[in-house]
């Protein structure tokens, strides 16, 4: 064995070899000469034979290492190896690799965990991930899964017409949603900057600009509390196309999510929370007002809301107006029984600053969000494209607690003229929670935020 390479080329994954080998009869061995790298995370002894498990993010597989072949072998659990040799199958019908050659590529200084168990403190697999992704093979298929899922979400935008695009992180203005903002200071411009807690306002200028269909994939930052669906940092999808209205963006993000469902998972089905779920189209359609209406909740008042939320023993203490008191009744009441997949549509204009009034009624707007599993996976709009309504609606938010914040520069790129536009925000986050399985936000984030560990 070799002194620590620097290198080690050409190698193949032990998924592919391991299949190469499972083909093979029991005692049999293949011709050709294959190479793995990757981590040692078992080892048996038997005689002149040592057995070890190989690891790479594409599997395990045994290696077979007789001491005729590969001398006394000075490998430690934890271990970084590459190896040469023919695939086999053991008489007992294991698969393996027969080695050859064996070259240490780096040395373990720490012990592992248990290698049997796995890591299973929480605190320890959020906080060192590389050990969790290490040590568990779920949580190596979990982040597997979320790169599949992006792609797949750029492969269907793609194909669709879209153009990706990337907008500014550092902003002069926040806006494009109701939530506080990160505050940071540029030294050379002398300007404090918010990291972005929304990119709909810039991808909306392209609009005006002509790009017709853009989409972004990014992380926005909210400064605000921390739950089973919240992080302070996470990734948005937001996309918008011009001529098309609120009801071609629900029949485009349903099927969406299922034929990215369809690729990433083999399957339309998913199992979150107890339920299993069909991603398929079409998805339930309800009207807001109808949905709390059900609970006798669609009061339009803000002192009889609050008293009919009170009676049901909801604390309305830190609502400060009717925009507050509706969005917790729904979040409260509705939101949690929406298992299977469901658009609620026809929002109250109170609450949704940049969508367009609906045709029959000028108190809703053309917005909706989408439900699955009882929680929100997004949020979606008719734009609106009028500079003077633009300005109107801002001039709501402000007499509000915690509106929209007014952008004159939004409003000025308004003013140039924008198509008629159905415009979308999808959580990354969220949508690989249910793809997984996993009823946590931390639990699909590599390096989620966490408290310092003092």
């Amino acid at each position: 064995m070799s002194d620590l390479s620097k290198r080690f080329p050409d190698r193949d994954q032990v998924a592919a070899v391991r299949a190469e080998a499972e083909a093979l009869e029991p005692g049999a061995s293949a011709d050709d000469i294959r190479r793995l790298a990757g981590r040692v995370l078992a080892r048996r002894e038997m005689g002149k034979l040592t057995f070890l498990d190989l690891v790479d993010r594409s599997g395990r597989l045994q290696l077979f290492c007789e001491a005729s072949a590969v001398g006394d072998l000075d490998i430690d659990l934890g271990d970084i190896v590459g190896v040469s040799g023919r695939p086999m199958k053991t008489r007992r019908g294991e698969p393996s690799l027969r080695v050859e050659q064996i070259d240490l590529l780096a040395k373990i200084h720490r012990p592992l965990p248990d290698v049997y168990h796995g890591l299973t403190d929480v605190e320890t697999r959020f906080r060192k991930r590389y050990l969790d992704l290490l040590m568990n093979e779920e949580t190596r298929a979990d982040a597997l899964l979320r790169s599949r899922t992006v792609s797949a979400v750029r492969r269907y935008l793609d194909g669709e017409g879209f153009v990706e695009v990337e907008t500014p992180v550092l902003q002069p203005r926040y806006g494009g949603a109701f939530a506080r903002p990160f505050v940071t200071h540029h030294n050379e411009l002398d300007q404090d900057f918010y990291l972005r807690i929304a990119t709909e306002l810039y991808l909306k200028r392209l609009i005006v600009g002509g790009l017709e269909r853009v989409y972004e994939i990014g992380k926005d930052f909210r400064n605000e509390g921390v739950s089973y669906k919240h992080q302070p940092e996470f990734t948005m999808l937001e996309w918008y196309e011009a001529y098309a209205d609120y009801s071609d963006t629900m029949a485009r993000i349903e099927e969406m999510v299922g034929r990215v469902a369809q690729e990433v998972l083999g399957r339309t089905v998913v199992a979150f929370k107890g339920h299993e779920i069909d991603l398929k189209a079409p998805w339930r359609r309800l009207r807001f007002p109808d949905a709390l209406g059900e609970h006798g909740l669609w009061i339009r008042d803000e002192s009889g809301l609050r008293a009919a939320l009170n009676e049901k023993d909801v604390d309305t203490g830190a609502d400060k107006d009717w925009a507050q008191l509706v969005d917790h009744a729904f979040s409260h009441f509705v939101e949690p029984g929406l298992i299977e997949p469901t658009i609620v549509f026809d929002y109250p204009i109170e609450i949704s600053p940049f969508a367009r009034k609906t045709e029959d009624d000028p108190t809703l707007t053309e917005r909706f969000e989408y439900f699955v599993g009882g929680m929100e996976l997004g949020n979606a709009f008719s734009e609106i494209n009028d500079s003077d309504e633009q300005d109107e609606r801002f001039a709501m938010q402000a007499e509000q607690v915690e509106g929209e914040r007014g952008d004159p520069d939004y409003l000025e790129a308004l003013s140039y003229g924008m198509p008629p536009t159905g415009g979308l925000g999808l959580g990354i986050d969220r949508l690989t929670m249910l793809f997984t399985g996993r009823e946590t936000i931390r639990e699909v984030i590599l390096f989620p935020a966490l408290r310092a560990d003092r």
